[in-house]
């Protein structure tokens, strides 16, 4: 399995191409919308509602990007829909209205995040319907995750769907609840073979970690986050094939 060659060809728009000014939530169908017309890519993110819907959204918990606090898996999808984002007018997309939307007009790559906790093996919901929402979708998609647990369900769930790791230092002031013993091992990138990924998207201030490039040598592609200045995209280029970007044009 290999990254198809869409996700290298034109840089992903991080969250989808957000602007708050312009009435752009990251992660709506505003967004989505913008990215398709401006001929970028889309990287987009997954929560599960209390009902086992894959929500488009980034935290945990409402708080930060719209008027209601709380953790989002306590919602319904009915009920998170008609939650308006912060400096927008749309509510909380599911993902399969995001499939609707986009259908093919741009490259989608899904971050599952993670519903262990601690980057652990207590995953598979999320996964599921994740598989169940992505069959039939025969456009441009792929999925990865922090979690390696998760694309090892990915695996079994739909091995046709490329799927590749989400990575980083693991730095401690970042990953507060995860174990030092987890973070150290994360940081090697251990788990390439192991979950059958044809990518990594990696932190671009750690494109120079040998790992990276030796998972380049042999084969994976290697994507990166999150740019925000061209001179930071031309540095990353030296490394990496493609960019996931925001705050700017590339």
């Amino acid at each position: 399995m290999s990254l198809p060659p869409a996700f290298l060809a034109r840089p992903l728009a991080h969250r989808a191409l957000h602007d708050t000014a312009e009435g752009r939530p990251e992660n709506s169908r505003a967004a989505m919308r913008a990215a398709i017309a401006a001929g970028y890519g889309i990287e987009m993110d997954l929560q599960l509602s209390a009902d086992g819907v894959p929500m488009v959204f980034h935290d945990y918990d409402l708080a930060r990007l719209t008027g209601e606090t709380g953790p989002l898996a306590t919602r319904t999808a009915a009920e998170l829909g008609r939650i308006r984002l912060r400096h927008g007018d749309e509510g909380i997309p599911t993902l399969a209205e995001v499939l609707a939307l986009v259908a093919g007009r741009a490259p989608l790559l899904i971050e599952i995040k993670d519903q262990d906790g601690a980057l652990g093996p207590d995953v598979g919901r999320l996964e599921e319907a994740t598989a169940q929402a992505l069959a039939g979708y025969d456009d441009p998609v792929a999925v990865m995750s922090f979690n390696p647990h998760s694309m090892g369900e990915m695996a079994s769930l739909a091995p046709a769907i490329p799927r590749g790791l989400t990575t980083c230092a693991f730095p401690a002031a970042d990953w507060l609840t995860i174990p030092p013993a987890t973070r150290e091992r994360l940081a090697a990138i251990p788990d390439y073979a192991r979950t059958g990924a044809c990518f990594i998207s990696h932190e671009a201030a750690d494109l120079g970690n040998p790992r990276v490039a030796e998972l380049k040598a042999a084969g994976a592609a290697i994507l990166c986050w999150t740019i925000r200045t061209p001179a930071q995209e031309a540095e990353a280029r030296k490394v990496a094939q493609n960019i996931t970007f925001e705050g700017y044009l590339p």
